[in-house]
């Protein structure tokens, strides 16, 4: 069926669908938004609203689906939810004026990346749009926080792109049509494939300069990101079509340096837990625990902050130094946090003003935010401090803006501006006669009612009026024969009879045509309110940024005497020491938390950290990359003291996930992890590897533990905690320099139910001697007899193992053999040490694995002819 075929409203929709084809279009009818065809069929499954028809097409009906337009909003967040766009068409004639079809266009373009309405945003976090290009081994990546504006460029190896991305956590993805999409996570993120001409970076920086206000953009190091630059110039070009605006509040570019943020690759992220938890839980982490903001910019600052921390000692310093000034000051931080609690989110309705889309209760709550400014700023300058001086200076906005405001908005003005009511009285003196026309409506009814009453004799008579009939006047069929001549018959009813009169009709014409114009009138002094208050962007995004610094610094100082948070100190030696160190979340989740120490440093650069499952290793090596990374983030840490030396990095290796949707095992995963952190530590770098060669062969997983620990202790020289049950890698401390034994204990007891075990979760120096995984299995509920059966495979296992007290080298003879083995060149083995001979090392390593057969094997079970065949394997694997 042709376009030309359809009905005139059919082909004017048709021709909106034709420009948006992949996004739903919700198209303006009366009160109703409408969808039709497919886009009805998938409206009506993601919103769960009634398929309906209308007309036909090819002779079967058209599927439609449609929503209230007082409801749009509630629909559209939940489709953002989803990761769907739309396409919003309005009616912009009027349809009573309209001859023919009511003139209809796109007024918004609504995009999980291109969000600045509060009713879809998620107020305390951000919603960013990325831009990804690829060239050769690097990668570009630009992002554009639309309700901040706000654009940041980073250009990184293509192997940083995921963690990048990770790090941003963007709600939609750009990339070229010749490109594949980068792949960086499980969680699907809408990405959108655009012509390659729309990367251009020439494009792009005329334009950004323009914005910005200079000749180039020399003076912003985009010479370090030229691939970031020209997908920049991808995010402007997308994010003005779908807000059918230029975004003149787009005016801060920002180009990461390399270095300038200590690296959290993704799975220390995750497993750090500092914004979700393992199970993808909002708390408890981190960031819930800390989070007491009282504006929701300054939760979206407090995850920034925590997801970047930094390298820059004076910046880090510099938050320090006002947290502390305001510690031991409860009086001045209620007051600034009541006063910030009455603020509004400045930054998103400056983002709104600038896009033409901001309400009157935004702008009514800017007024009153303005005018508590000067109080705020007076407290941050009193606390002194250069970080301080600088947020009070930002504050202090012009009070012109508040005045403005002041005099052109209604006190309490309504939600929508459709409502009326808006503009104040006496900003504008025509408006204000049109609305005294209007309020004497009233008065004109209650007088002619009346006057009426007198003339007729009629007592009941009524003046009344509605929307759909106008102003009448209402007279029982009892009075008919009493109605003057004058009266026009208007409207007949069961009981009564409606009619007009000439005054009547004259006064009608006058007051709804009032109630029109004054409207009319208030949606113009509105757009010209918004379009006066462009000037004051750049000071309300300084003012707003100002605000949620001192939120967030406000919080970490009340946080820091909550929680016991002490102020640590920094050194330029490379090391980590804490004393009496706390898992912040843990902590809460307990009891009695027991806190630990930690050093590391050049000479103890390697921890092997060795105990019983649930002992209190994971949560050992996780609150000392917490600490780490509170330190670098410039806050205070859960430790009666910590010194943090320079760290560029914390990576860690922990917990069992697979993924099954790439295709890969868990312990492909846990490789690919390890494979990262041998590939990017630097001896400033904080490790973390957990139970390293799990998902495999025991000897395989216990050789790869072995030579992963040497690599990080002597080509990475990384400071690094490594825990482990492979007791043979207690041996690596007299085999690597800057290697030590650590250890966590645990106590068998008895009881009416049997034995059982105390764990003490306090850290010791040198390894552990058991692993106690019997009795956690008890702990479990694993059945009593299957209890048993594992003791006595245990004890069998144990004699074999248990040759002598010495411990043995197991690598140091087979490492040639097992260079041949992957056709690499023998690696030099380690040097014998004392306590091993290096001509013992293969027989005891021969004799392990005889054992270890040997303990599978069931001699009251096997038959003759498999007991022959198990004493063949077992001479075999003695190689004879």
């Amino acid at each position: 069926m042709t376009l030309a075929e359809h009905t005139p409203m059919m082909q004017q929709y048709l021709r909106f669908k034709q420009e948006h084809p992949d996004r739903l279009l919700f198209y303006r009818m009366g009160d109703f938004y409408e969808l039709f065809y497919g886009d009805a069929e998938r409206a009506s499954r993601l919103l769960d609203i009634t398929l309906t028809a209308r007309g036909q097409s090819a002779g079967a009906p058209i599927p439609m689906a449609g929503v209230p337009y007082h409801a749009l909003d509630l629909h559209l967040a939940r489709l953002i939810e989803r990761g769907e766009s739309a396409v919003i068409v309005d009616q912009v004639g009027d349809p009573a004026a309209a001859k023919g079809l009511v003139e209809r266009k796109v007024t918004r373009v609504v995009t999980p990346g291109t969000l600045t309405d509060a009713g879809l945003l998620d107020a305390r976090r951000e919603a960013p749009l990325a831009a990804v290009l690829q060239d050769g081994a690097r990668t570009g990546i630009a992002w554009l926080s639309l309700a901040a504006g706000r654009i940041t460029l980073a250009d990184v190896a293509n192997a940083e792109c995921a963690a990048t991305l990770e790090r941003i956590d963007p709600a939609e993805v750009l990339v070229a049509e010749d490109q594949p999409q980068p792949a960086w996570r499980q969680r699907a993120v809408p990405t959108h494939a655009l012509p390659a001409w729309h990367f251009d970076r020439a494009n792009a920086e005329r334009q950004l300069a323009r914005r910005l206000g200079t000749l180039d953009l020399a003076a912003f190091g985009v010479a370090g990101a030229p691939l970031a630059l020209a997908a920049a110039g991808a995010l402007l070009m997308y994010a003005t079509a779908t807000q059918q605006n230029s975004l003149e509040h787009v005016r801060t570019l920002t180009v990461e340096a390399d270095g300038e943020f200590v690296t959290l690759d993704a799975a220390t992220r995750r497993n750090l837990e500092i914004t979700r938890t393992l199970a993808g839980e909002r708390e408890p982490t981190l960031l819930s625990l800390l989070d007491r903001c009282a504006t929701a910019a300054g939760s979206r600052l407090l995850r920034h902050w925590l997801m970047h921390p930094l390298r820059d000692r004076e910046r880090i310093v510099a938050r320090q130094g006002a947290i502390a000034g305001l510690c031991g000051d409860a009086a001045s931080v209620r007051t600034l946090t009541s006063e910030l609690a009455g603020t509004v989110d400045v930054e998103r309705i400056a983002a709104r003003i600038a896009l033409g889309t901001a309400r009157p209760r935004d702008l009514s709550g800017l007024r009153d935010t303005l005018a508590r400014l000067p109080q705020i700023a007076g407290i941050a300058g009193a606390r002194g401090g250069t970080l301080m001086l600088r947020i009070a200076a930002d504050l202090g906005c012009d009070p012109a803006w508040q005045a403005l405001l002041r005099a052109a908005v209604a006190e309490e003005p309504p939600a929508q501006l459709r409502d009326g009511g808006v503009i104040a009285r006496g900003h504008d003196a025509e408006l204000d006669e049109l609305r005294d026309i209007d309020a004497g409506c009233a008065k004109f009814l209650v007088e002619l009612e009346q006057r009426e009453r007198t003339r007729t004799g009629i007592a009941a008579l009524k003046v009344e009026y509605n929307r759909v009939h106008g102003f009448y006047i209402e007279v029982g069929r009892s009075h008919a024969e009493r109605v003057p001549g004058d009266y026009r018959r208007r409207q007949t009813l069961k009981n009564a009879e409606r009619y007009t009169t000439a005054e009547l009709a004259a006064f009608e014409a006058k007051a709804l045509s009032a109630q029109e114009r004054a409207l009319a009138r208030e949606k113009l002094l509105f757009e010209e309110l918004l379009a006066r208050l462009l000037p004051a962007l750049p000071a309300l995004q300084s003012a707003a940024a100002a605000l949620a610094s001192l939120d967030v610094l406000a919080t970490l100082s009340e946080r820091a005497e909550s929680l016991r948070l002490t102020r640590p100190e920094f050194s330029d030696d490379v090391a980590v020491a804490i004393d009496a160190g706390r898992h912040l979340v843990v902590e809460r989740q307990v009891e009695d938390f027991i806190p630990n120490d930690l050093a590391l440093d050049a000479t103890r650069r390697l921890l092997v950290v060795t105990g019983p499952n649930m002992g209190g290793k994971s949560t050992y090596m996780r609150q000392t990359a917490v600490i780490v990374l509170l330190a670098c983030c410039g806050m205070f840490v859960p430790a009666k003291r910590a010194r943090i030396g320079p760290i560029d990095a914390i990576l860690t290796r922990i917990g069992a996930a697979d993924d099954l949707a790439g295709g890969r095992s868990t312990f492909m995963v846990e490789m690919t992890e390890a494979a990262w952190i041998l590939n990017r530590a630097t001896a400033q770098s904080l490790v973390l590897i957990d139970e390293i060669g799990r998902g495999t062969s025991t000897f395989d997983g216990l050789a790869l533990a072995w030579a992963i620990a040497h690599r990080l202790a002597g080509h990475n020289r990384s400071l690094t905690l490594f825990a482990t049950h492979y007791f043979e890698l207690t041996a690596l401390p007299s085999e690597i320099e800057g290697c030590a034994n650590v250890h966590f204990d645990a106590v068998e007891t008895k009881g009416p139910r049997g034995p059982g075990i105390v764990f003490m979760h306090h850290v010791e120096n040198g390894p552990a001697n058991r692993s106690y995984g019997l009795q956690v299995a008890r702990l479990a509920g694993i059945p009593s007899d299957t209890l048993k059966q594992a003791q006595r495979y245990f004890a069998r296992l144990d004699k074999f193992n248990t040759r002598d007290d010495a411990q043995h080298d197991l690598f140091a003879a087979a490492q040639p053999a097992a260079d041949a083995a992957l056709g690499g060149a023998p690696a030099a083995a380690p040097a014998p040490t004392s306590h091993t001979a290096p001509e013992a090392v293969c027989s005891d390593a021969v004799l392990a694995s005889v054992a270890a057969r040997l303990a599978t094997l069931d001699p009251d079970a096997m038959s003759p002819r498999d007991a022959q065949a198990a004493l063949y394997e077992l001479k075999s694997l003695l190689g004879r």
